[in-house]
């Protein structure tokens, strides 16, 4: 596992970087995405699903009034709104979206963004100002193209073995 301060690329983006005073480092704005495709918690399921599709991305940030109040991946789709536990389909956003996603800020440094990924087994983080609104979207996929696709896999490395974890746990 790495952790924040180990010897990690700090590459430029192409044409430059934003870096952090004094360590070098790049910072979240210089390569998280935006502006960002958004959906509202009472939108339909299906809508969300169109989204993805046209747009040929796996998550949407839910917001309300500009602020973050979920994030609705792919993989929730089909786990807590098709095939739900309890058999029904789940019409709305807001009803299988995750809550109080883990969240970075545009002035963070990328390899403290990506131990959090790593910490909080997540591929992507909604990026946030102080007052909680949606400013960009940080992802694996940012990391490798802008930054490092060695820092990208070694943090893919670490969500998956975490889960690895987690899952034989849950077997024995």
């Amino acid at each position: 596992m790495f952790a924040a301060g180990g010897s990690y690329p700090a590459a430029p983006a192409p044409g430059g970087g934003k870096f952090l005073k004094g360590n070098g480092r790049m910072q979240v704005d210089a390569v998280m995405s935006q502006p960002v495709i958004t959906i509202s918690p009472q939108a339909a399921i299906t809508e969300a699903a169109a989204l993805m599709r046209r747009h040929d991305i796996g998550a949407l940030p839910v917001v309300t009034g500009g602020r973050l109040v979920g994030i609705l991946t792919d993989r929730d789709i089909v786990l807590r709104a098709v095939a739900s536990p309890s058999g029904d389909v789940v019409a709305e956003v807001g009803a299988a979206m995750s809550a109080d996603p883990a969240t970075c800020r545009a002035g963070d440094d990328i390899i403290g963004a990506a131990v959090r990924m790593c910490d909080e087994q997540v591929r992507r983080l909604p990026v946030t100002d102080p007052a909680g609104r949606l400013v960009g979207l940080l992802s694996l996929g940012d990391i490798a193209e802008n930054v490092s696709e060695e820092l990208a896999g070694q943090t893919l490395g670490e969500i998956c073995e975490a889960r690895r974890r987690r899952h034989r746990a849950f077997r024995t």
